[in-house]
C-alpha cells in the first residue's frame, strides 16, 4: 500500500515537473521569438541612447569645435503654484537673487519678466551648480527643465566657419547649417566630422586681425589661410565676431562673413594676376623692358599713380612700386579678351568655390570689355570680389599654376581635387621671384618675416559710394604666400576702412596695417605647421635684382 502511494506520488510530481518544463520551453520560445524579430528595433533604441544628440565638429587635428550634451534650463513657470501669487518673494528679490546667481543678467529686464505673469525661459544653458544655487531660492516657479545644449568650447573662434544651432535644434549660417542632417542622423551622428581648420592657426589669424583692426580703428578685418596645393582652409576670420553660445542682437548683426560674402574692389592685388596673364601669353618676355610711367587719358578718365615713380619702369619696378599706370598698358597690351579669361579660370566670374552657405556674387564687368574696364581691371579696379576669390587666385600664382577650389573639409593626403592649369609652370615660378621682391625691396617689406620667405602684394583701393569714389574710405589687403621658395599657405589679411593712427604711421594703405599682420601671424603659425624659420634658404633673385633700386612704394 505505501509503495502505491510512493508511484502515484511520483508520477504527479513527474507530471507536474513537465508542465513547469512546458510552460518554460514556450516562455523561451516566445522569448527568442521576439529577440529575433525586434533585434534591429532594440539594437537601434541602444545604440541611439548612447548617442549624443547631435553629431561633434573637430579641427583637423581633433580638437573639439563644437559639441552637444544635457544642460539644465531656466524656466519661469507662474502656474507651478495652481493659483494664487505665482512667487512667494517679490519680483525684484527674486530678480536680485538671480542676477547674484547670473552676473551677466539685467535685474530690472528679470524683474519685469516675473512680473508680467507669463511664462518664458529666463536663461538657457545653465551649469549643474547654478541650477542647485537656483533651487536654494526657494521659488517653486523657477523650474529648472533638462534640454539638450550645443556649446562650442572656443567661444566666438572660428564662429563664421561653425555658424550656430538655432532654438528649433537646426543649425545655421555655418558647417553647423551645412552639416545639419548628417550631425542629427543616427547612422552617422557617432563619428565626429573633421573640418580642415587647424584652432591653433584660426586663434593665431582672429588674434592678430583684431589688434591690427584695433590699432588703425578699422570698421572690420577679414583673413585667410589656406593651403595652396589641397585648397584646405586653415583659418577663416571675419571680424567683428560673434559668440554661438549667446545669440542676441549684437551677435545677430555681426554674423555676415566678409571673408566668403562681401565683394570688394581689391585694387593692386590684382597686378600680379594682370602680369602672370601677360608672361603666360607671351606679351611680357623681357623683363628689362623700359613702359611709359606717365598718366594715360582714356577718353574723359585719366588713369595715374599715387606719387611719382619716375618716367619708365620695368616690369619688376611697377610690382615693387605698385604702379597703376604701367599696369594698365600691360593690360591694354594683353586685350580685353585674354585678361577676361585669366579671370575666369580663376573663377572671378561667379561665386567663390566653398561649402559655406553664405558666397557673395562678384561684380562683373560682362561679356565684353571696353578698352578703359580692361586697363581699369588690370590694376585691381571695375571688378569686385570676395577676399576668398583672391585667395584662390593667389594659390595658383605661387602652386604651378592650378586652380583649386577651397573647401573646409579635411583632405587626406592624395585626395586633393585635381583642379584646372590656369598658369604655366614657368610663369608661376616667375611670379613668386616677383611676389618675394616685392616683399624684399617694396610695399610689403613690414610682412617680411625673417627666414619665412614671405611674398606678396598689397592693395588699398577706395570703396565705390554714390558720387564715385570715396577718398576717406578704403579698403587696404595683402595676399601673401609663404614660404616663397616651396609655397605652401596664403595668406590672406584685409582692413576695412582703417584709419590713419600713430601705430599705421598715419597712413592708411596696406603697406602700413594689413602687411604688417601677416609680418606678426606668419611667424606665429609657420612652426604650427611645420615650417621653422631658415635664414640659409631664399628665392634665387639673381636675374631679377639687378633690375630694381633697393627701395619701393608705400601703397
Amino acid at each position: 500500500m505505501r509503495r502505491q502511494s510512493l508511484t502515484v506520488a511520483r508520477i504527479r510530481l513527474l507530471v507536474v515537473a513537465m508542465m513547469f518544463g512546458a510552460v518554460a520551453l514556450a516562455a523561451v520560445m516566445r522569448i527568442g521569438f521576439l529577440g529575433l524579430a525586434d533585434r534591429s528595433v532594440v539594437t537601434e533604441t541602444l545604440s541611439e541612447a548612447l548617442l549624443p544628440p547631435r553629431g561633434e565638429i573637430t579641427d583637423r587635428n581633433g580638437q573639439p569645435l563644437a559639441r552637444a550634451f544635457p544642460a539644465f534650463a531656466l524656466w519661469y513657470n507662474p502656474a507651478a503654484l495652481n493659483g494664487g501669487s505665482p512667487l512667494v518673494k517679490t519680483p525684484q528679490e527674486v530678480a536680485r537673487e538671480l542676477v547674484a546667481i547670473f552676473p551677466d543678467m539685467d535685474e530690472s529686464e528679470v524683474a519685469a519678466k516675473l512680473a508680467s505673469g507669463r511664462a518664458g525661459y529666463l536663461r538657457r544653458r545653465v551649469l549643474p551648480e547654478e541650477a542647485n544655487k537656483v533651487l536654494a531660492i526657494g521659488e517653486l516657479a523657477l523650474e529648472m527643465p533638462k534640454e539638450n545644449s550645443r556649446h562650442y568650447p572656443q567661444g566666438s573662434m572660428g564662429a563664421h566657419v561653425l555658424g550656430y544651432v538655432g532654438a528649433n535644434g537646426h543649425g545655421h549660417v555655418g558647417m553647423e547649417e551645412v552639416l545639419d542632417k548628417r550631425l542629427l542622423d543616427p547612422a552617422q551622428r557617432g563619428e565626429p566630422v573633421a573640418l580642415s581648420v587647424d584652432a591653433r592657426v584660426q586663434g593665431a589669424l582672429e588674434d592678430e586681425l583684431n589688434r591690427g583692426m584695433r590699432a588703425v580703428d578699422a570698421k572690420g578685418a577679414a583673413g585667410i589661410v589656406l593651403d595652396v596645393d589641397t585648397g584646405e582652409v586653415l583659418a577663416l576670420a571675419s571680424l567683428p565676431e560673434f559668440n554661438p553660445n549667446k545669440i542676441d542682437q549684437a551677435g545677430v548683426d555681426n554674423m555676415f562673413n566678409r571673408v566668403t560674402n562681401q565683394v570688394y574692389e581689391l585694387g593692386s592685388t590684382f597686378k600680379p594676376i594682370t602680369v602672370a596673364s601677360a608672361i603666360d601669353a607671351g606679351v611680357v618676355r623681357d623683363f628689362g623692358k623700359q613702359y611709359d610711367a606717365s598718366p594715360i587719358k582714356v577718353g574723359r578718365f585719366t588713369i595715374k599713380d599715387s606719387h611719382a615713380m619716375g618716367a619708365t619702369l620695368n616690369v619688376p619696378e611697377t610690382l615693387i612700386h605698385s604702379s597703376n599706370t604701367v599696369s594698365a598698358r600691360i593690360a591694354d597690351e594683353l586685350g580685353s579678351e585674354r585678361l577676361r579669361q585669366t579671370m575666369i579660370d580663376l573663377g572671378m566670374n561667379e561665386r567663390p568655390f566653398i561649402e559655406l552657405p553664405a558666397r557673395g556674387f562678384p561684380i562683373w564687368p560682362g561679356k565684353k570689355w571696353p578698352r578703359l574696364r580692361t586697363m581699369t581691371v588690370g590694376f585691381g579696379h571695375g571688378i569686385a570680389v570676395t577676399p576668398l576669390h583672391l585667395a584662390s587666385a593667389y594659390a595658383a600664382l605661387v602652386n604651378g599654376g592650378i586652380w583649386r577650389p577651397a573647401t573646409l573639409y579635411k583632405v587626406e593626403p592624395g585626395h586633393a581635387v585635381r583642379g584646372r592649369r590656369v598658369f604655366k609652370a614657368s610663369t608661376s615660378s616667375r611670379m613668386r621671384q616677383l611676389l618675394r621682391m616685392i616683399a624684399v625691396y617694396g610695399t610689403g617689406r613690414n610682412a617680411n618675416a625673417p627666414g619665412f620667405r614671405v611674398g606678396g602684394k598689397t592693395g588699398s583701393a577706395e570703396k565705390p559710394g554714390a558720387h564715385g569714389y570715396r577718398k576717406t574710405a578704403v579698403v587696404s589687403t595683402f595676399a601673401s604666400a609663404f614660404p616663397m621658395d616651396r609655397p605652401r599657405y596664403v595668406v590672406i589679411a584685409m582692413l576695412d576702412e582703417p584709419k590713419g593712427t600713430t601705430a599705421s604711421s598715419f597712413q592708411r594703405t596696406a603697406a602700413w596695417n594689413a602687411a604688417p599682420i601677416v609680418g606678426r601671424l606668419v611667424p606665429r603659425i609657420g612652426p604650427m605647421l611645420g615650417i621653422n624659420p631658415d635664414n640659409t634658404r631664399d628665392v634665387d633673385l639673381s636675374d631679377l635684382a639687378p633690375l630694381v633700386p633697393k627701395t619701393g612704394g608705400s601703397e
